[in-house]
């Protein structure tokens, strides 16, 4: 699809936004990026993600002005029109709170008689714990489901027990609440939405396309998830510096950079720490002033010094030099 095409599409899906965000120019950053991941493929090179089995996705990187008071590996969910996974195709892995297996066992009893939803595999805490201790037997689990999704309760103490892994790659279990009796809608509701955290930088990362998908849904998606992240950072818009849009292994192409309002101040620059030694100019000049100005206070100081001390030995010699040495007399043999 044109990107004249796509971003026309797009126009009515982003009618909502704020308009800060040029839909045409979200369509021409698709479309570049679509041209150069063909590109790739058509001369043979396999991108490590794709050899990874995760396919490259569309990723939208937000800049802010200002880092968060507060860091939160807590998954912010992020409406998008056009869902990242097919549960047709999809293999959901759904952890569930037990107690000596006995929740897990109920768990599958449910799952099997309940509609199909993608859910490939019950996995209880106690199992989780138990079989999977070693750092190769998680890795190995995060690498085999499209999806993880976990009971709300058990979510505070999976970290732990699942590793460096699944954060690492960003694909910790999603929270579902299975204290209600519709499972499928839970896990529906979780892979029909993207996902985004508030780190400790100034840095954000969601996925909002495919491959699979056409460019007309990569761009709705992208414009849908510009409007839910810039709504749950802080400041919102006041706190957005730039907008990016990239693949996993492509440069990153702007589609929206802050411009300055008249009359309305910019943010005061946080300066960062100075090396020993390292100096600003500003700096230099406000330091010399003070230097000359002690410098001269302190000469003054010792100039006076000596002539207070010295003052009586400087008149006794001042009388001995006035005054006339006896000539010694040659005494006679």
């Amino acid at each position: 699809m044109a990107p004249a095409a796509a971003a026309a599409a797009a126009a009515g899906a982003s009618s909502s936004s704020s308009g800060k965000v040029n839909p045409a120019q979200v369509a021409k950053a698709v479309a570049a990026l679509t041209k150069h991941m063909e590109k790739v493929r058509s001369e043979g090179k396999t991108q490590l993600f794709d050899a990874e089995g995760d396919g490259d996705t569309f990723n939208l990187m937000i800049s802010m002005r200002k880092t968060p008071q507060k860091a939160s590996n807590k998954l912010v969910a992020i409406k998008i029109p056009h869902p990242l996974l097919n549960l047709d195709t999809a293999e959901v892995c759904l952890i569930v709170k037990d107690r000596e297996g006995e929740g897990h066992k109920a768990a599958k009893k449910q799952v099997a008689e309940m509609e199909k939803c993608g859910i490939a595999k019950v996995l209880g805490i106690s199992k989780l714990r138990n079989n999977y201790k070693p750092h190769e037997a998680k890795r190995q689990l995060c690498d085999s489901y499209d999806l993880f999704c976990a009971d709300a309760r058990v979510i505070p103490i999976l970290p732990k027990l699942l590793g460096k892994s699944f954060f690492k790659k960003k694909r910790q279990p999603i929270p579902v609440d299975l204290t209600k009796k519709d499972w499928p809608a839970q896990i529906r509701k979780a892979a029909s939405a993207t996902y985004m955290h508030m780190g400790a930088g100034t840095c954000l990362s969601v996925k909002v396309g495919r491959t699979a998908q056409t460019q007309k849904e990569v761009v709705a998606n992208a414009l849908a998830a510009i409007e839910g992240a810039v709504a749950v950072i802080p400041r919102n818009w006041a706190n957005v510096q730039s907008i990016y849009l990239k693949t996993n292994e492509s440069v990153a192409l702007p589609v929206y950079t802050a411009v300055p309002e008249p009359g309305v101040a910019e943010p005061e620059e946080v300066k960062e720490p100075k090396a020993d030694g390292e100096v600003e100019e500003g700096d230099a000049e406000v330091d010399a002033k003070v230097v000359v100005a002690k410098g001269a206070a302190a000469a003054k100081k010792i100039a006076a010094k000596p002539a207070a001390r010295g003052a009586p030995k400087g008149a006794a010699a001042a009388k001995s030099a006035a005054a006339p040495k006896a000539k010694k007399t040659p005494v006679k043999k």
